[in-house]
């Protein structure tokens, strides 16, 4: 991806690199290994693979410290910016080298907003944005076509909706929040009491509360509090495709991958990770900097700092079926090991005092 020039001296001084070889050499663009060319940056994240360095024909190389040594041992032709962690830097050069999407700061005749709105300096608005009575909208926010806005919803400074984001009545998003196409901020929860024909919707009258810095992906669904707040705490980074139930509560810099869920109430810690598919049961909590594995299914609470292996893996038909076929039998077989495991101990008592 090209973008705007930097020398390699200036991206060493932006991620707290430093240079080996040639400072001076100009990047404009940031590609992947086999594909960079004169002018690319870069990276290297496990040394195992410096060997691609010899092919590469790119300018400089991002490498971990005191891997230039060792990469420049495979011939390449290089200069290398050595930084403590090789996958972040390349993150910040991606970003600054990447030119920054413009717009034109102007509410577009096409969108309906209410007159009882307070829209803030600087918005950009599309076509087809709809504003409800009461919503606020906060300086530099930007709203693309199809954004709703509820009845006194709040959209915080510089945050950027895509198209099609629905922000039902009184929910709050705060400043610098992404919300990608398609996401839905405080749908009704999930609630009912009763049984059958005699089911009685319960009414969900709370909100969702976004926390600045938050990035949710694309059609994942916020849904509002039965009472009180769902939360989703300060710099937490979502995937596309995740529902995220009522009076749920996820903490600070969380992240949650696609397609997880979490049922009603649960409270998710500081520093979470919830990989792909991961199912989380109602009223549970997860403690500060837990991990759960992919497919994992959470019937009960983990304690802080616990990693929780992945869900059962694929395995070939026939196998999965005979594994199956056992499960019924697995009462009766653990009835059998303990009455062995108990003959076999009389057996050795018998045989101590003989």
């Amino acid at each position: 991806m090209s973008g705007l020039g930097k020398s390699l001296d200036e991206l060493a001084r932006h991620v707290g690199g430093a240079v080996v070889g040639d400072g001076g050499v100009a990047i404009a663009a940031v590609a992947p290994i086999e594909e960079a060319g004169p002018g690319s940056i870069t990276f290297l994240a496990n040394p195992r693979y410096h060997t691609f360095l010899s092919q590469s024909r790119a300018s400089a190389v991002i490498v971990g410290r005191g891997v230039a040594s060792l990469a420049a041992s495979s011939g390449a032709n290089v200069a290398f910016l050595e930084v403590a962690d090789p996958y972040v830097a390349f993150a910040k050069i991606l970003q600054l080298l990447t030119p920054a999407e413009r717009f034109d700061r102007s509410v577009s005749p096409l969108a309906v907003i209410s007159p009882d709105a307070t829209v803030g300096a600087e918005v950009t608005i599309f076509p087809h944005v709809c504003v409800s009575a009461g919503a606020q909208i906060g300086a530099r926010a930007v709203l693309y076509p199809g954004v709703f806005l509820g009845e006194k919803s709040k959209v915080g400074d510089d945050s950027v909706l895509h198209p099609n984001v629905v922000v039902r009545h009184d929910c709050v998003v705060g400043n610098r929040v992404v919300l990608h196409a398609g996401v839905v901020v405080g749908s009704d929860g999930f609630g009912y009491a009763g049984r059958g024909a005699g089911r009685v919707k319960i009414p969900q009258v709370g909100i969702v509360e976004i926390h600045d810095d938050v990035e949710i992906g694309a059609n994942t669904t916020i849904d509002r509090a039965t009472l009180g707040k769902t939360v989703i705490g300060r710099g937490s980074k979502i995937d596309n495709l995740v529902q995220i139930a009522h009076n749920v509560t996820i903490g600070e810099n969380s992240v949650i991958a696609a397609q997880a869920g979490i049922a009603g109430s649960s409270k998710v810690g500081k520093d979470v990770t919830l990989a792909g598919q991961v199912g989380v049961v109602n009223h549970i909590q997860i403690g500060d900097g837990a991990t759960i594995g992919p497919q994992s299914g959470v019937a009960q609470s983990v304690p802080a700092g616990v990693v929780l292996s992945s869900g059962l893996p694929a395995a070939p038909h026939r196998e999965w079926l005979k594994v199956m076929a056992l499960l019924p039998q697995l009462p009766k077989l653990w009835s059998l090991v303990r009455s062995l495991d108990k003959k076999v101990a009389e057996l050795a008592q018998r045989s101590a005092k003989e």
